[in-house]
């Protein structure tokens, strides 16, 4: 393990006023996506989109690095490129989601584990091969009666770590991702304890399984409400918790905190990480983005699977771009997503 090397591409995954696309979707949820507008989730269609999200001219400025699915990482452009190349060339650092996805985890109340574990050190030695630089786990957690327990919490969390482990093994950042769902009718509070329970016990396997925190990314979800709760916290409320479970939490060593959107709209994704940064400045680590569907709505949408309609679909993914750019610096104001007019 190069552990220089894995900190200075963890820092350039995070360097200021950029974030990273999750364009990492299952086969099976690009399939929803694709159906959303119609489009059938055929192989070149999949390619289509996912060149039409890399080759937007300017996109550098924002994205820091691309989470592509296994498919992408070995495909083609239209002209014959390398996918991966494309944006090697663009300074885009390529990343590769590696988990498996979630299974009901034994012994518990119908919470889940990610699997992949199996083979990963094989896989990700070829991955590293293919030109990925950093990887992606995601561990799924509910708050609902009394969840999640401290066996999901410790089996995600150990899962997590062997994982990351098995990244730095292989010179490739991990980017440690325990995302706590909105699903439910939890407040603030609650969730607040929730994602301190679930960072503290994260951390704790981290150092169990020697992983060095100067190289890796965490990707939580922001301290927020659940979606059915009828009390809604306004964006500094959301913006101060975060900060302090963070501040608790999370390690100095680790270079930066790289948010899911978790089913947020695009607006107050881009808002609650805006006022993380322009109320919290000279924090210990970068705080920046990770989103896909909250970088991907609008362009998709606008895209609709139509060659003709690429430019104004990249227009929209710039745009969306441009404004978690700014939220990653503490520049975001909500007068700014009306500057964009679709063709």
């Amino acid at each position: 393990m190069n552990l220089k090397e894995l900190n200075k591409i963890a820092q350039g995954m995070v360097a200021p006023g950029k974030g990273i696309l999750a364009a990492d979707e299952s086969t099976s949820t690009i399939e929803k996506r694709l159906s959303s507008i119609n489009v059938p989730s055929t192989e070149e269609n999949r390619r289509d989109y996912r060149e039409m999200l890399f080759t937007a001219e300017g996109a550098e400025k924002y994205i820091s690095g691309v989470i592509l699915y296994d498919e992408t990482l070995r495909q083609k452009a239209k002209d014959g490129t390398q996918l991966v190349d494309i944006l090697n060339k663009r300074g885009i650092i390529p990343g590769i989601k590696v988990d498996k996805g979630v299974q009901t985890l034994p012994g518990s109340d119908g919470e889940k584990i990610t699997e992949g574990l199996d083979g990963l050190g094989k896989r990700m030695a070829e991955y590293h091969q293919l030109g990925a630089r950093f990887a992606k786990w995601r561990a799924v957690l509910n708050i609902a009666n009394g969840k999640p327990s401290r066996q999901a919490l410790v089996a995600n969390a150990e899962a997590l770590a062997r994982y990351a482990g098995i990244c730095q093994a292989n010179n490739i950042v991990p980017i440690v991702e325990p995302e706590i769902l909105m699903d439910g009718d939890h407040d603030l509070a609650t969730s607040f304890a929730v994602t301190e329970r679930t960072l503290h016990t994260v951390f704790e396997m981290l150092a169990l399984h020697n992983v060095q925190l100067e190289g890796i990314i965490l990707k939580p979800g922001m301290v927020i409400q659940g979606e059915s709760c009828k009390t809604v916290a306004s964006v500094h409320e959301v913006a101060d918790a975060t900060v302090q479970v963070l501040k608790r939490c999370v390690p100095s060593a680790v270079p930066g905190i790289a948010f899911l959107s978790g089913g947020q709209s695009d607006e107050l994704a881009s808002a609650h990480l805006g006022a993380m940064n322009a109320r919290h400045p000279n924090l210990p680590w970068a705080l920046t983005f990770s989103y896909g569907r909250a970088l991907q709505a609008l362009p998709l949408k606008l895209w609709g699977g139509k060659a003709a309609n690429v430019a104004n679909a990249q227009k929209g993914y710039l745009h969306r771009a441009r404004l978690n750019g700014l939220a990653a610096l503490g520049k975001y104001e909500a007068k700014l997503e009306g500057e964009f007019k679709a063709a």
